[in-house]
C-alpha cells in the first residue's frame, strides 16, 4: 500500500501536457516583457554607429556611459530628483491622510450625511471643472509658480478613497465598539486600531500615490515657470527635446556623436525613471494583491 500510495502520490506531482504549455506561454510573455527592457538599457550603453548597425541588440560590443554623461551633464536632472523627492516627501503624507481620514469616515455607518458625500466624491470620478478652473482656484490661492499647487492638485484621490473605505468596511464592527467602550475616540480608533490593521490597503495606496507623484508632470507645466522647480519627468522631457532637435539639425552621424546620441539620451533617461520605482514596488508588492482585491470586493 506505501508503494502503491508513493506511486500515485509521484504521478500527481508530474507535470501534464497543460502544465507544459502553461509554462512555455508564460515564459514566451516573459521575454517578450523582459528583452524590450534589457534592449532599452542596452541602448543606453551604445553608441550612435553601434546602434545604426543594429537597434536589437542585447550586448554592446563596445559599452559607453556617453549617453548618462551628456544626461546629467548641466546638473539639472539633479534638480529634478530633488524637486520629485519634494513632492514625495510633503505630498505622500498628505495624500494618505486625506484618502484615509475621508475613508474612515465614510466607512462609518452612523456618519452623518454618508451618502451624499460619498455621492459627491463618486460624481467627481466623472465630472470634474477641467484644468482651467483648477488653475483659477490655484492663482486665487496665490499658489501658482510653486510646488505646493502640484501637491494640492494630486493629493486626493477619489479611486483610492473607495478602495480604502471598503477595506475599512471589512474590518469588524467589534473591535471599534470595544474601543468606544474604553473611551477612546474617532481619531484614536482610526489611528491606534483600523489602521495597524490595514496595512495591505495602505501600502497599495501607498505604491499608488508614490507612483503618480513620481510620474506627475502635467499639473507640473501648468503651474509652474521656473526651471528650478520643475520635477524629473519635466526636466527630462525638455532635456530629451532639446537633443531630439539637436539630432534632426545635424548634417552628419559625426555631428550627432559630438552633440550626443539622442536615442542613447532617450533610453537612459527611461532606465534613471524607472530605477527608483523598480527598487520601491518589491517592498509593497507583498501587500499589493491582497489590498487591491479586499479593496475592491464590498463585503
Amino acid at each position: 500500500m506505501s508503494k502503491k500510495g508513493k506511486r500515485s502520490g509521484f504521478r500527481k506531482g508530474k507535470m501534464t501536457a497543460l502544465d507544459y504549455f502553461i509554462f512555455v506561454v508564460l515564459l514566451v510573455v516573459g521575454l517578450m516583457i523582459l528583452i524590450p527592457f534589457w534592449n532599452v538599457i542596452m541602448i543606453s550603453f551604445s553608441t550612435q554607429k553601434e546602434y545604426a548597425d543594429n537597434p536589437l541588440m542585447l550586448f554592446p560590443k563596445n559599452p559607453t556611459l556617453a549617453s548618462y554623461k551628456a544626461l546629467f551633464a548641466d546638473g539639472s536632472i539633479l534638480v529634478g530628483y530633488w524637486n520629485t523627492f519634494k513632492l514625495l516627501i510633503v505630498g505622500l503624507p498628505l495624500s494618505l491622510f486625506l484618502t484615509s481620514s475621508m475613508a474612515y469616515g465614510l466607512s462609518r455607518a452612523k456618519f452623518p450625511g454618508k451618502k451624499i458625500i460619498f455621492f459627491l466624491v463618486l460624481f467627481t470620478m466623472i465630472f470634474n471643472g477641467g484644468i482651467v478652473p483648477l488653475y483659477l482656484v490655484m492663482k486665487s490661492m496665490h499658489l501658482t509658480g510653486t510646488l505646493w499647487s502640484v501637491i494640492f492638485a494630486g493629493s486626493f484621490s477619489a479611486f483610492n478613497m473607495i478602495l480604502m473605505m471598503n477595506y475599512f468596511q471589512s474590518l469588524p464592527e467589534s473591535l471599534m465598539e470595544s474601543a468606544r467602550l474604553d473611551g477612546a475616540g474617532e481619531w484614536r480608533i482610526m489611528l491606534t486600531v483600523v489602521l495597524p490593521l490595514a496595512a495591505p490597503i495602505m501600502a497599495t495606496i501607498t505604491l499608488f500615490y508614490g507612483v503618480a507623484y513620481w510620474n506627475s508632470w502635467y499639473d507640473a507645466m501648468i503651474f509652474l515657470r521656473k526651471a528650478d522647480q520643475l520635477p524629473l519627468q519635466n526636466v527630462l522631457r525638455a532635456i530629451i527635446v532639446e537633443s531630439s532637435t539637436n539630432a534632426s539639425n545635424a548634417a552628419s552621424v559625426d555631428s550627432v556623436g559630438k552633440q550626443g546620441f539622442s536615442t542613447g539620451m532617450k533610453m537612459a533617461a527611461v532606465f534613471v525613471t524607472m530605477v527608483p520605482i523598480m527598487c520601491f514596488f518589491p517592498m509593497l508588492q507583498k501587500h499589493f494583491a491582497k489590498g487591491v482585491l479586499t479593496g475592491a470586493i464590498k463585503t
